[in-house]
């Protein structure tokens, strides 16, 4: 335990005494490098400012409408019949919209039914086995100007059905 600790404190001051030693090495204006990243940095988080603000308003508004909720008494009687909560469709609804606020339903969830009951198990495999979708199309897609994106909204939304499907099937073959 002590060598990682010693590594993980050495690893980050080393790799910056590599990186400058090849800038010397090749003869490179590092420090003139490094800001001019600094300001292409400061640029792209203001490109992504009106992305993100859209789709923090858009999920305050869904959450707050009462529209998740209306959906999910909705669909409740057909997934009790399967044998899925419905307690678990508010986080498979907003996972691939937002990955802060799909953590905000696995809190509750875990708090509400306990991080070693057939839901909270649930919850937790389903937040690692899926991903922001809409978020990474909506902020990087954006950022970097790519306008269609139809096949790549198709596959990451098939990938995260089939990570929540996933999900259900394992957690109840091995917790059910």
């Amino acid at each position: 335990m002590e060598t990682i600790s010693q590594m993980s404190t050495w690893i980050i001051p080393c790799m910056l005494l590599v990186i400058l030693g090849a800038a010397l090495w090749k003869r490179l204006p590092a420090y003139e490098l490094f800001t001019e990243g600094g300001k292409e940095g400061i640029q792209m988080a203001f490109s992504l400012l009106p992305f993100l603000v859209g789709m923090i308003v858009s999920i305050s508004i869904l959450r707050s409408s009462g529209a998740l909720e209306a959906f999910t008494q909705l669909l409740s009687p057909i997934l009790a019949w399967i044998g899925i909560p419905p307690e678990i469709i508010p986080l498979a609804l907003v996972r691939p919209i937002s990955g802060t606020a799909a953590l905000g339903v696995t809190n509750e969830l875990v708090g509400s039914h306990g991080p070693d009951s057939f839901i909270g198990r649930l919850a937790s495999t389903m937040q690692g086995s899926t991903d922001t979708t809409l978020y990474i199309l909506t902020i990087y897609f954006g950022a970097v100007g790519i306008k269609r994106m139809k096949y790549a909204l198709k596959v990451g939304l098939l990938a995260d059905l089939i990570g929540i499907m996933a999900s259900i099937i394992i957690v109840t073959l091995v917790f059910g």
